[in-house]
């Protein structure tokens, strides 16, 4: 995901006011051009579906949860899924801090979405005050304890952690589409 977003940058493809699934299409081409992607055995699908438990009848399959990119790896007799829900973020928009709770961390803590991360798109804004924003969003709703902190890894120099009850931790990775070269 790293150098696929990198790659995006350096492109200056991406307009800031895409859609949430015009980026996704765009951050999927060079997930899939990645040569590291052979060398991992990675498979990646946009808008793959979840199959759940949910009875057989006409129209069962429109139900099942959607999710912006399911990355599957084989390894000897098993499958790995990976999964990764995408949401626009703009500092000063309050609608689309609250969707990213809502349609974002609640669904992985509700676990329609499991083994997965969240991906915000900022469009417009610093990514600490917009983080700052979420996490008053959680502080409102008296979700203190799953307030996201900063950390980093060899991948990403900073991506945000959570924590919530019955997933344990959540990582959230926001790319800062407002650093697109001029």
């Amino acid at each position: 995901m790293a150098a696929a977003y990198h790659t995006t940058l350096t492109e200056k493809i991406i307009q800031l006011d895409w859609n949430e699934n015009d980026i996704s299409s765009e951050l999927h081409k060079n997930i899939k051009a990645n040569p590291f992607r052979y060398q991992w055995e990675i498979t990646i699908n946009v808008e793959g579906t979840i199959p759940k438990n949910i009875p057989k009848v006409k129209g069962f399959a429109d139900k099942f949860p959607r999710i912006d990119f399911k990355l599957t790896s084989f390894r000897k007799s098993y499958e790995y899924e990976y999964f990764f829900e995408a949401k626009n973020l703009k500092q000063n928009d309050s609608k689309l801090k609250r969707r990213y709770i809502t349609t974002g961390i609640d669904n992985f803590v509700s676990k329609k979405y499991e083994k997965g991360s969240l991906v915000g798109y900022l469009l417009e804004g610093k990514t600490d005050k917009t983080v700052n924003g979420i996490n008053y969003l959680l502080e409102k709703d008296k979700r203190e304890t799953e307030i996201l902190k900063i950390t980093s890894n060899q991948w990403f120099n900073f991506f945000y952690e959570s924590s919530h009850p019955g997933i344990n931790t959540l990582k959230h990775f926001i790319l800062d589409y407002t650093r697109i070269p001029k």
